[in-house]
């Protein structure tokens, strides 16, 4: 089976990443479509981060009944922080006959010759960019996918700040992760 793994924080997950995860499905020979949801980026602050089990439940809350989309749990048994070449020689090892690709925005794809083992990365994976505002993909290589999926200009940074504030997230996130954020006092 071929599997993207779009690995993030999903702190909280909102419709921008399901509108990516769902046309990169649909649009790719990509079989599946997994959030590699990650307990500890090691490029990001893990003080504002909500406890991976429960951004993994809000993942699962928002892609129920979607059978080209998956919640994993992967890296929450790795090492941390979570890096992207450990968790994919993992998988391979425990998935053997699975092929991965890596989905990633271009914004991160400027950053990627920054990740451990860069080169191996972009030689040995197929990875599929989609373009976001302002960064550009300019040396396209073979296995680099560049693909023209719609985007929201949606963060979760200023989803956390607008809950926050008490204000609504409606329309920004499916009715089920606003509701789990709502009842638990997330965020707040």
């Amino acid at each position: 089976m071929k599997i993207g793994l779009y690995f993030g924080s999903f702190n909280p997950v909102h419709h921008g990443h399901l509108i990516i995860a769902s046309f990169i499905a649909n649009n790719t020979d990509l079989e599946q479509v997994w959030f590699v949801i990650s307990p500890q980026n090691p490029f990001k602050v893990s003080a504002t981060l909500l406890n991976e089990y429960q951004r993994l439940h809000l993942v699962r809350l928002a892609i129920e009944g979607e059978d080209k989309l998956k919640a994993s749990d992967i890296e929450f048994y790795l090492p941390k922080p979570s890096y992207t070449i450990d968790t994919l020689a993992y998988l391979e090892e425990k998935y053997p006959k699975h092929q991965f690709s890596i989905i990633m925005g271009s914004d991160s794809y400027q950053n990627l010759p920054k990740w451990k083992n860069a080169e191996t990365l972009m030689q040995g994976y197929p990875i599929f960019v989609y373009n976001r505002p302002g960064f550009e993909v300019k040396h396209e290589k073979e296995n680099i996918i560049v693909l023209d999926a719609p985007f929201l200009q949606i963060s979760a940074t200023q989803l956390r700040q607008t809950i926050k504030n008490g204000k609504s997230i409606r329309y920004l996130v499916p009715d089920s992760v606003k509701e789990e954020i709502e009842k638990n006092n997330y965020y707040r």
